[in-house]
């Protein structure tokens, strides 16, 4: 037993990898915009970068996301949709868009901080996160990171 709670602990105290950014599909609707739109939707990098929050209903245990209107632009100034979450048919348990921060390093590009709750019924696992979206406005290239809480 006193080495399964050291193994335990260092499982949960990483990264996991369940994370991801892909192209936007069927989460990214209008209705799925949490309301009050203006509460919930923000741009970053003068406009270039907008954030809205999305709630899917389904499933009810991880149904939000992420979606990310970024660069580079095409030929007809669209910008590259992408959404964020655990895969592309699950979200998170919640996420506090309130929360939202942002930074800039020239090397990296737009980091995106938001703190969320993850919730997997098949594991009967539930923790919080700190969810960390790496935004490349000239490559269009989107890396999600996360980190467990220490519950």
């Amino acid at each position: 037993m006193r080495f399964v709670f050291p193994f335990l602990a260092t499982l949960f105290a990483s990264p996991i990898a369940a994370q991801t950014a892909f192209p936007c599909d069927w989460q990214v609707r209008v209705d799925s915009i949490v309301e009050p739109w203006e509460d919930h939707i923000a741009t970053f990098s003068n406009g270039a970068v907008r954030v809205a929050l999305l709630d899917t209903i389904e499933p009810a245990a991880a149904s939000y996301y992420l979606l990310v209107l970024h660069p580079p632009v095409d030929e007809m100034l669209g910008r590259v949709c992408t959404t964020v979450g655990l895969d592309d048919g699950l979200g998170y348990a919640g996420m506090f868009f309130n929360e939202l921060e942002a930074s800039y390093n020239p090397t990296t590009g737009l980091t995106l901080q938001i703190p969320a709750i993850i919730y997997l019924p098949e594991q009967s696992f539930q923790n919080s996160a700190l969810v960390q979206i790496s935004i490349n406005q000239s490559t269009g290239e989107v890396i999600v990171t996360q980190e467990l809480g220490n519950e």
